[in-house]
């Protein structure tokens, strides 16, 4: 993938319209408070910040889909950000409601190519349960994106997290997801910053890179441009 990949094109990026408002989703096992530290960063960079929260195992993504939907319908225009299985809820909203008002949104090390953490744990006989009415989406991932909506992903590199415990990873990963499980065709952009899948959320950088890929649709940086010749 190289810059010229960008699916949107720099006029229609330019031409989004531009907004303040910033709508974060938690993953799996977490809940709205778990995304405090990002909130901060994102509202000391000048954002709006609201969260948007989901019972992620017995309810699943299906209502997490259809409520999301229903809060971003109508309303201002308004940016999304997804950690881990937020970033796979959110894209499905997008792609089953095209016409939501969505200028860009950012993945924080969502697994949208599937989780081979969440198949290997979906096969335990004792710990399936653990990943509730999530495991399907988490083990499926997403299609491949073609939608209106430009969508950058920050993925991690720092192989610290509870994924290790169940899969093996050829290539660099944040201890729970492998950045190649993160590089889904059709994304605007991509970037690799030093931070497990949990540190995520807690990295100045990460935070860093989403601002600025939400400001102008793109990252910053020799971690962006090495992430650009990473697989797709």
């Amino acid at each position: 993938m190289s810059a010229s990949d960008d699916r949107s094109g720099a006029d229609e990026t330019v031409a989004l319209p531009v907004t303040d408002r910033v709508v974060l989703v938690h993953g799996i096992w977490n809940a709205k408070w778990w995304l405090v530290p990002l909130a901060w960063r994102l509202h000391r960079a000048g954002f709006r910040v609201r969260t948007f929260g989901y019972p992620s195992i017995v309810g699943g993504p299906e209502p997490a889909i259809e409520a999301l939907i229903a809060r971003l319908r109508g309303g201002p225009p308004q940016y999304l950000v997804g950690h881990s299985l937020g970033g796979l809820v959110a894209l499905e909203a997008l792609r089953r409601a095209p016409d939501l008002p969505v200028p860009r949104m950012v993945c924080l090390g969502s697994p949208l190519r599937g989780s081979a953490a969440a198949h290997a744990l979906a096969g335990h006989p004792r710990l399936a349960w653990a990943l509730g009415r999530s495991s399907a989406l988490l083990q499926a991932g997403c299609a491949s994106w073609d939608g209106r909506v430009p969508v950058g992903m920050v993925a991690g590199d720092v192989a610290r997290g509870i994924g290790r415990l169940f899969a093996r990873f050829d290539g660099p990963s944040d201890g729970t997801v492998a950045v190649a499980e993160t590089c889904l065709p059709g994304l605007a952009a991509r970037c690799q910053v030093h931070a497990s899948h949990t540190g995520l959320v807690f990295s100045a950088e990460a935070a860093r890179q989403a601002v600025a890929f939400l400001r102008t649709g793109a990252f910053t940086g020799p971690a962006a441009e090495d992430a650009l010749q990473g697989p797709v």
